[in-house]
């Protein structure tokens, strides 16, 4: 018996797995029924069981269930989930049960029958196959055609044979997918010669475009070079569909002699099938680049100078780089760009090694161009890029300082510091960038963030500035305390800088820092932003309910303006309970927030009317007083209806 048939169980397995998940969670707690209990079941049960059992018995089905299961295939409640388990018994009487079938369903029940019988590849279904293809529901007939398809060999062949001539447009198509299903299964059995010439009768057949489309990607295949020509046929035809096949195969068959066709259809393709003819090879598996992509990248047509452009940074290496490096420095920004994210992922131990010892040699633009691909790349020049810093081109210099945060390292961290020190205006603003870069960068963040506020002292206040800002986007302990004194100190920018940073803090550490900065004696804009990064930390972060709880009662203490009340009230929906609800219930009063704490009030009392419904219901009570006239009043009167 092939048992290749029943390699389709693993995959119910796991749909059954899925499916079934109610039963899988009692299993865990019962032992699995037996298949005597399950059989039992198709006999008695209750329509849901029945089907359950089913589902049972695709993973525990012998034998001894076929009989019961084919009496559930005229059940229309009950026949995909029966079919579900005959296609996963691996007995021969499954196959017949399926068989027998067909001889009395019409139908949909029909062609559940036929799906099932063409996913076993039964092959003694051909005779009950031949005379279904016949049916007069289309449905049937396609069915079968498929089917057929599925189970394979000479009988099919000839079944499917004999129906065209007088087939309905609908069932050709389907004949012809069974045809090209026969076809595949012989291609990978190694018949290549038999697949290449039933491909070729389904591409001459009068069927679907679609299948006269996957016949000719088979034929190709199918004859690997000798399919050569085929394929260059599709390249130049006129219908895009039939080019777009051609590209597809060409990705396909990893001969040399397609990569060779496809650079000779490049020679005479028009640009927009030049470009993706470019994109094709490049996808290809094929060593080295043709000497066609590169001569494309050179001149001519932009859009396939750009394709090209992208295949020898995937494909390329050292040798490339020169040709690459020279677009890079063209007056086409777009092409110049495309060179540039070439080069970074060229691939080659010596490209960096090569952009390195340029750098020196460059000037202008193809300078300012190596130290941008310096920084892209990572690459460690940090002398030369120093030098760069002090070059009377502005270009290089603001280059130089990008490559030099992109890429050094912990002990190179002091030149940047310094040239943030040392710069003024948008200098300054660049700066700030490029340490950022470098600083977000490095392993070891306490101990950058320790070396940065170590350089805060005796600076400049707009230094200063810079320095927590970058400490702001680095996070951790080090950087919240060094924040923290700054917005808690005597100096009015630093209070701005350091308030609106930690106002921005994503992590609940900030929490307690920022309720401090709130009781802090500095200018009340300040207090008032710190107050709403604590509630909105209360109000977003995850932690545990009775630590929001808490961060909303001190919030709510020090909260002295409706908007920061409305946003205690929205972290109290996070945290549903009798104390949330109190908390809320208490703001009922206010004017300010009286209709947001209405609201947030019924909120938290249906989330936990069936746990606590005397709290629910006291809160409910005391909004509807408040309520106004409307849904919100609605929803307080059902409430408290509902106790």
């Amino acid at each position: 018996m092939d048992q290749s048939r029943f390699l389709t169980r693993g995959v119910w397995l796991a749909v059954i797995a899925f499916i079934a998940g109610s039963w899988v969670q009692l299993a865990a707690a019962k032992e699995v029924p037996t298949e005597k209990q399950l059989l039992e079941t198709l006999h008695s049960g209750a329509p849901a069981d029945k089907a359950i059992a089913c589902k049972q018995l695709a993973i525990y089905g012998s034998k001894a269930a076929v009989p019961e299961l084919a009496k559930l295939l005229p059940n229309k409640e009950l026949s995909s989930w029966a079919r579900i388990a005959l296609e996963a018994i691996p007995d021969p009487s499954a196959d017949a049960a399926l068989i027998d079938a067909t001889k009395s369903l019409k139908g949909e029940l029909l062609v559940g029958t036929i799906n099932s019988i063409g996913v076993r590849r039964s092959a003694g279904a051909i005779d009950a196959l031949a005379n279904c293809i016949g049916d007069s529901d289309s449905q049937v007939a396609c069915a079968s055609a498929v089917a057929l398809g599925k189970i394979g060999g000479e009988a099919a062949v000839h079944v499917l044979h004999q129906a065209y001539d007088s087939a309905s447009p609908e069932l050709r198509s389907a004949i012809a997918e069974g045809g090209i299903r026969i076809a595949e299964r012989l291609l990978a059995d190694g018949e290549k010669e038999r697949a290449a010439a039933l491909y070729d009768i389904i591409r001459s057949a009068d069927v679907p475009k679609q299948r006269i489309l996957e016949a000719t990607r088979g034929a190709i295949i199918a004859r690997g070079d000798d399919g050569i020509s085929l394929l260059v046929d599709q390249l130049q035809s006129e219908d895009p569909k039939r080019f777009a096949l051609g590209l597809k195969v060409s990705r396909e068959l990893k001969s040399g002699e397609v990569a060779k066709a496809l650079a000779a259809e490049l020679a005479t393709a028009k640009p927009e099938r030049a470009a993706l003819i470019v994109v094709a090879l490049g996808d290809r598996g094929d060593s080295g680049l043709p000497e066609t992509v590169l001569q494309a990248a050179d001149k001519g047509n932009k859009a396939v100078r750009m394709a090209a452009v992208q295949v020898i940074g995937r494909k390329g290496n050292e040798a490339n780089l020169a040709k690459l490096l020279e677009l890079a420095t063209g007056d086409d920004a777009e092409l110049s760009q495309a060179a540039k994210a070439a080069v970074v992922m060229l691939t080659g131990e010596k490209v960096n090694a090569e952009i390195a010892e340029r750098l020196p040699a460059a000037q202008g633009k193809a300078l300012a161009t190596l130290i941008e691909i310096i920084g892209l790349r990572r690459i460690e020049a940090t002398t030369e890029l120093v030098k760069a810093l002090k070059n009377s081109d502005k270009t290089v210099q603001a280059a130089a300082l990008a490559a030099l945060g992109a890429s050094v390292g912990p002990k190179d961290l002091t030149i940047l510091i310094s040239q943030l020190k040392s710069s003024k205006g948008s200098d300054a603003e660049a700066a700030e960038r490029a340490l950022q870069t470098a600083c977000i960068r490095m392993s070891d963040r306490e101990a950058t963030a320790t070396e940065l506020a170590s350089a805060m002292d005796g600076t400049p206040t707009a230094t200063k500035a810079s320095i927590l800002r970058i400490l702001g986007a680095m996070g951790g302990p080090k950087a919240l305390q060094t924040i923290a004194s700054a917005a808690k100190g005597d100096d009015a920018e630093l209070q701005d800088v350091g308030t609106r940073v930690l106002g921005e803090w994503m992590t609940t550490g900030a929490g307690p820092v920022l309720l401090e900065v709130t009781k802090s004696p500095i200018a009340d804009k300040y207090r008032v932003r710190a107050l709403r990064g604590y509630l909105r930390i209360a109000r977003q972060q995850k932690m545990p309910d009775a630590e929001r709880i808490e961060m909303v009662r001190q919030g709510l203490a020090l909260a002295k303006r409706s908007e920061e009340r409305e946003l205690a009230l929205d972290a109290l929906k996070r945290c549903p309970s009798a104390e949330s609800i109190q908390l809320a219930s208490a703001l009922l009063d206010d004017s300010g927030v009286r209709d947001r704490a209405v609201e947030t009030a019924i909120f938290i009392g249906e989330k936990i009317k069936d746990k606590d419904p005397a709290a629910a219901k006291t809160a409910a009570e005391k909004a509807l007083k408040v309520a106004p006239p409307g849904k919100l009043a609605d929803r307080a009167r059902a409430l408290t209806n509902s106790q």
